[in-house]
C-alpha cells in the first residue's frame, strides 16, 4: 500500500524535529567556571594595635589613599633615640675635624667619627621609615575587598590589614577537556554569560594550562582522555559586572555558542 501525500509530510516533520532536537541536544551548554580576582593585601611591617581604619568594606580608594594606622609608641622612641646618637656623633665629628684643622688631632680619630656619623644618620633614616610606615597607604586604586583587623585589635607583623582588589586584577578561571584545547589559544575573546548579567560580556584569554588537572594511571583510554581537563584564564572586558565567586559559562566566540561540541 502505497502512503499517502499527507501521512509522508507527517513523517518528514517528525524526522526534522527530531533532527533539530539532536541539534539542540549536541548544543554547546559553555564551559562551566567562576570568577576570582588577584587581592592586594595592604600590611604593616611590625606588629601593632590599630589605632585608626580610614576605609569601609566596598569603598574605592584612589592609589596613596590612607587606609589605617597602627600605633607607633616604640618607632617614636627609637626615632627619638637615633636622633640623640646622631647628635653625639656629629659633635664627636665638629671637634675631630677643628682637631685636625689645627694638627692636634689625628686622622685616624677624624676617620672614626666621619664613619660613626654615617652609621647614626642611617640609623635615623631606618627609624624614620619604620616610624612612617606605621600608617597604610592604598598601593593601588580598587576596591576595598575585606577588613581583616578592626580599630583596637593586634595585627601581627606581614600580616594583611585589608585587601584591596583593583578592577584589573579581575579573572574567570574555568575548564575545558582534553579534546577542545585544540580550540583554544592565548588573545581569544570568549563570549561570557551568568545569572542576571549583562549580554554583552567578552573575556580574552591570557593563560592556558600545559599540565592536565586530571591525570589517570598509565594508559589513557578513550574514556579517560574525556576526563582530562585544562585550567583556562581569561580578563573580562568588563571587569565592574562582574563579582568575585560569582558561576559563569563561557563560550567560544565573542557572540555564539558553539554549536556542534562533541
Amino acid at each position: 500500500m502505497t502512503p499517502s501525500r499527507t501521512s509522508l509530510s507527517i513523517l518528514a516533520a517528525l524526522a526534522l524535529a527530531a533532527v533539530l532536537a539532536g541539534c539542540n541536544e549536541r548544543r554547546d551548554r559553555g564551559y562551566q567556571g567562576w570568577v576570582e580576582a588577584d587581592m592586594i593585601f595592604v600590611s604593616p611591617d611590625e606588629s601593632g594595635r590599630v589605632t585608626k581604619l580610614n576605609v569601609r568594606e566596598g569603598d574605592e580608594v584612589k592609589a596613596g589613599a590612607p587606609l589605617y594606622s597602627v600605633d607607633d609608641d616604640l618607632q617614636r622612641a627609637d626615632l627619638n633615640q637615633t636622633n640623640a646618637t646622631l647628635a653625639n656623633a656629629q659633635q664627636t665629628y665638629d671637634r675631630a675635624a677643628s682637631l685636625s684643622k689645627t694638627g692636634s688631632g689625628t686622622q685616624a680619630n677624624l676617620d672614626a667619627a666621619v664613619s660613626a656619623l654615617r652609621v647614626a644618620e642611617a640609623r635615623v633614616n631606618t627609624s624614620q621609615t619604620r616610624l612612617a610606615r606605621r600608617s597604610g597607604f592604598a598601593p593601588v586604586g580598587g576596591s576595598i575587598q575585606q577588613i581583616y583587623f578592626r580599630e583596637g585589635e593586634m595585627v601581627p607583623a606581614q600580616r594583611p590589614v585589608l585587601s584591596i582588589m583593583p578592577p584589573g586584577n579581575m579573572k574567570l578561571r574555568f575548564f575545558v577537556p582534553e579534546t577542545d584545547l585544540p580550540k583554544l589559544a592565548v588573545g581569544d575573546e570568549v563570549r561570557v554569560t551568568c545569572d542576571n548579567c549583562a549580554a554583552d560580556l567578552t573575556a580574552k584569554i591570557y593563560f592556558i594550562a600545559t599540565q592536565a588537572e586530571y591525570t589517570p594511571p598509565v594508559i589513557y583510554s578513550l574514556e579517560e582522555r574525556n576526563k582530562l581537563v585544562y585550567l583556562i584564564q581569561a580578563r573580562p572586558n568588563r571587569p565592574d559586572r562582574l563579582r568575585v565567586g560569582q558561576p559563569i559559562s563561557v563560550y567560544l566566540g565573542a557572540r555564539t555558542p558553539v554549536a556542534d561540541k562533541r
